[in-house]
């Protein structure tokens, strides 16, 4: 069975949502929320646009080594601190569902905009991490060594970046002081343009940019070194755009980590997805629980720096009061009160991916049961044709457009319109948009 679908669900321009839940993932917030009272926290700087970014690409062709080149080329003109690949690299590990994964966040400035940039771990283990970091970027820097060319994870990489909507990518093909002919530096161009032109980006007018991460590190051959990162910087500041935020519709912000701070309160993470917070304001806690949760804003920061509001695209420490650490979960959102219902049961249509996707090599029936992954919420989902479908007993396909039921396993936060991913067996199977609230 088919049905129409809108064009973002279609098997050529499917965009799947920011599904931050794979594993557990502590934003910038969750690593520097100030352990002392708001006073000590310096007031944070709004006098630039604030851009997430990150770095992709195939394990170990430079993604960190590019991260930490950034921030020393950065640090001499006072736009960062210098962070080593060692700092980089032994980010603080966390375990969630049997997987130890670790995520590093960078903070630097250019001369036009604030970066807050995730360093991805680039391994097909951790791909579920991929996802989890590149559901914050606003754009991506994608690594490939000139040596190598592109790799199973670039391909794999472009694809998550894609289902997960980032839609401006910049290419940086490093490791070019170690190629002496041009002619492979063309032709490691050339696939790019046309691998990034497959995967649904703008291959043929996405930056690429030759240079050596490592070069710049040790402060030698300046053409492909510092000079190499700050052109890459400069193509990232115009070619990936300052994303609208959405500040004008009530506060939401999906909460990704919790921790308590002792004589302070409980502190909730996340990346705010829309309007504005001030401190002293009152707030619902939705999801999991059929009667929503109240709380006091009692402090935000954000880089160790304290913060009179949180906006849209924020990732921020939100300090509360009047709610335990116990009372929370990952996948609940905090929201302006009365603005939000948790709900159990949707009418949606659905993308299923096909094989050569990455999605399933069969087809499934009436009573499936994968997990819904939709904000930072991960859920069972047990999915049925709607009543008007005669045939029950019909297989929904790898590649098909379908509507169906899902029955959400407890009380989620949902609204029409919002986009989810479904997953089965560590990979992704489906992208859903809801159309309709059930119950």
């Amino acid at each position: 069975m088919s049905v129409t679908l809108p064009r973002l669900l279609t098997r050529t321009a499917f965009r799947a949502p920011l599904s931050r839940n794979l594993v557990r993932l502590s934003s910038i917030a969750s690593r520097s929320f100030s352990q002392t009272a708001s006073p000590y926290a310096a007031a944070f700087d709004r006098s630039k646009p604030h851009v997430n970014i990150g770095t992709i690409g195939h394990v170990d062709h430079g993604k960190t080594t590019l991260t930490a080149a950034i921030t020393k080329t950065l640090a001499a003109k006072g736009g960062a601190n210098f962070l080593d690949y060692a700092a980089i690299d032994k980010a603080p590990e966390e375990r969630a569902r049997g997987i130890t994964i670790s995520t590093a966040h960078v903070e630097y400035e250019t001369a036009k905009r604030h970066y807050s940039h995730v360093d991805c771990p680039g391994h097909a283990d951790y791909i579920k991490n991929m996802i989890t970091g590149a559901a914050q970027m606003d754009g991506a820097i994608i690594v490939v060594a000139a040596t190598d060319g592109q790799m199973p994870q670039t391909r794999e990489h472009l694809l998550l970046a894609r289902q997960v909507g980032v839609q401006h990518i910049v290419v940086f093909v490093n490791k070019v002081d170690t190629i002496d002919d041009p002619e492979m530096l063309e032709l490691v161009e050339m696939e790019m343009r046309e691998l990034l032109n497959e995967y649904g980006f703008d291959g043929d007018n996405a930056p690429i940019i030759m240079g050596s991460a490592l070069c710049a590190l040790e402060g030698r051959q300046p053409e492909i070194g510092e000079q190499a990162i700050m052109k890459l910087l400069d193509a990232v500041d115009e070619y990936i755009p300052t994303p609208e935020r959405d500040l004008n519709k009530p506060f939401l912000m999906p909460v990704e980590d919790i921790f308590s701070i002792s004589g302070r309160g409980t502190v909730v993470t996340g990346r705010v997805e829309r309007g504005n917070l001030k401190k002293g304001e009152e707030l619902e806690i939705v999801g999991h629980n059929t009667t929503p949760l109240k709380a006091i804003v009692t402090g935000i920061e954000m880089f160790r720096k304290e913060l009179d509001s949180a906006m849209a695209g924020d990732n921020a420490g939100v300090l509360l009061r009047g709610i335990r650490r116990d009372q929370l979960k990952r996948g609940m959102v905090l929201a302006k009160p009365g603005t939000v219902k948790a709900h159990t049961k949707i009418l949606a249509s659905l993308y299923i991916l096909s094989k050569e996707e990455g999605g399933r090599h069969s087809g499934f029936g009436e009573n499936y049961r994968p997990q819904m992954f939709i904000r930072t919420a991960d859920v069972t989902v047990v999915m049925r044709f709607p009543e008007q479908v005669e045939d029950h007993s019909m297989q929904v396909m790898p590649g098909d457009n379908v509507e169906m039921e899902c029955d959400l396993i407890h009380p989620t936060p949902l609204e029409v319109g919002q986009r989810f991913n479904i997953r089965e067996g560590g990979r992704t199977v489906g992208t859903g948009l809801i159309t309709r609230i059930i119950e």
